[in-house]
């Protein structure tokens, strides 16, 4: 019964939909542009809010050529994992923290130790 029901018809490969009556949604080009002059072309939706920057397929950032270029955002700096060791340590104790756990490491691996 299987074999009869599924006659002549490929599943998945053809859709019985025609495209008759569809019409594709408005769209735009932008172009942006990097520090370089390398050239990179955007499609939007006409609808879509249009970002100033782009990351290029480079890595590189291009900024809107129709536009002007973002201001840079004034914030804090970035604080990496040794700004904050340093304020809550010194450099003495830094130190003294870097030996002892040096020779914890070479008394399990059976050197000498410096004591």
């Amino acid at each position: 019964m299987s074999d009869r029901s599924l006659r002549g018809m490929r599943l998945g490969a053809q859709s019985l939909e025609s495209e008759a009556g569809v019409e594709p949604a408005a769209r735009q080009r932008v172009e942006y542009r990097t520090e370089d002059g390398e050239q990179v072309f955007v499609t939007f939706s006409v609808e879509a809010d249009v970002p100033a920057t782009w990351t290029s397929k480079t890595g590189k950032e291009a900024f809107l050529v129709s536009g002007e270029k973002p201001a840079e955002a004034e914030g804090k700096p970035v604080r990496t994992h040794w700004d904050m060791l340093r304020e809550r340590r010194s450099l003495e104790e830094l130190q003294e923290t870097y030996a002892l756990q040096l020779n914890k490491l070479r008394a399990s691996r059976g050197e000498d130790v410096d004591a």
